[in-house]
């Protein structure tokens, strides 16, 4: 990470926050966790926030157990070291999408289901909001889906409602590249859970994270330059997901 006091990620994320307006006093936020280093900085980087915000805000860590007798232990211990007490959500997931269905393409059905089982969750917990660790990489790469995909601008929006279910959907973290993400895991120590997706690394997304990279590698302030665009660009300010956006990356 840059910056001697290793702490200007916050900066940016208090910024984001601040900017879009995703937290109020007496929000109670479910924080979507894989057991992934994107979420396990969206745990760190939140419990820090909220020790230094005057927002009162309440945050509620949620598992979503897909079935695949993954042991969210090291998961649970870091939420009870930050003073919280993390939810498992445990579902068929994992069964119901590559035993029951088959499926040849199960990005898409998997990330619905986890999606509402997320969803669902929060709720049951009496949360009004859901918290994900997209980054910027994850914009610039959703962006490129969109377009190579179905021919659409558009990426992740800083927060979306969901009028069906009634929640508002927050990225706190959309403006830090993942290199920061990835950074902050290793200093920390923060435990992480291995994906074991037969599929992982294999998928439409994986595609675009190569592409991405070679822009990075060619162009040095690719990422700040998205940055910039995403902040100033219209349809980053609205409050609908575009079509087809994170189809392959809950969170």
């Amino acid at each position: 990470m840059r910056r001697s006091d290793g702490k200007w990620f916050l900066t940016r994320v208090k910024r984001t926050i601040y900017a879009n307006d995703m937290v109020a006093d007496g929000d109670r936020i479910a924080l979507g966790l894989s057991g992934g280093k994107d979420s396990a900085a969206l745990l760190f980087i939140m419990t820090l926030f909220q020790k230094h915000t005057p927002v009162n805000i309440a945050l509620q860590p949620v598992y979503v157990d897909l079935g695949w007798q993954a042991d969210p232990g090291p998961l649970r211990q870091l939420c009870s070291k930050m003073g919280l007490e993390l939810h498992v959500e445990k579902t068929a997931i994992a069964r119901v999408v590559f035993e029951r269905r088959k499926e040849k393409n199960p990005c898409a059905l998997c990330a619905n289901m986890r999606r509402g089982a997320l969803h669902q969750a929060a709720i049951e917990l009496g949360c009004n909001k859901v918290a994900l660790g997209h980054h910027l990489d994850d914009a610039v790469e959703t962006f490129f889906m969109n377009l190579i995909y179905t021919g659409q601008l558009g990426t992740f929006k800083p927060v979306t409602y969901l009028d069906r279910a009634d929640l508002h959907l927050i990225r706190p973290l959309i403006l830090l590249p993942e290199a920061t993400l990835a950074a902050i895991v290793k200093r920390e120590k923060l435990p992480l859970i291995e994906n074991p997706c037969p599929v992982s690394g294999h998928t439409a997304r994986a595609e675009m994270k190569k592409l991405v990279g070679k822009m990075q590698s060619q162009y040095p302030d690719f990422l700040e330059k998205w940055r910039a665009a995403l902040i100033n660009s219209p349809f980053w300010n609205t409050n609908e997901d575009s079509p087809g956006a994170g189809q392959e990356h809950l969170f």
